[in-house]
C-alpha cells in the first residue's frame, strides 16, 4: 500500500475539501477515493479532476487501518 496526496481545485468554495492524504494500492484507487462526498460529488471533484502525488510507502499493519483517509483539508464557510 502507498500514501498519496490528493488535490482538487474544481470545487473551491465554502464547505469543500481541497486536499487529502490517503492510503491506496495505486494511483487510480487513490484518485477514486471520495473525500467528503455530500451528494453527487458535492464537496469533492470527479476522479478525472483530482491531482495525485505519490508520497511514500505505507509500512503499518493493514488490519490497523480504520479509514483510507489519513487527513483532509476542509474549507468551512
Amino acid at each position: 500500500m502507498n500514501i498519496y496526496l490528493l488535490e482538487q481545485d474544481v470545487n473551491d468554495g465554502y464547505d469543500t475539501y481541497d486536499s487529502a492524504v490517503v492510503i491506496a494500492k495505486d494511483e487510480e484507487e487513490a484518485r477514486r477515493i471520495e473525500v467528503g462526498k455530500t451528494e453527487i460529488w458535492g464537496s469533492w471533484a470527479k476522479p478525472e479532476y483530482v491531482k495525485v502525488t505519490y508520497l511514500g510507502e505505507f509500512k503499518g499493519k493493514l488490519e490497523d487501518i480504520v479509514s483510507n483517509i489519513i487527513c483532509a483539508s476542509f474549507n468551512a464557510g
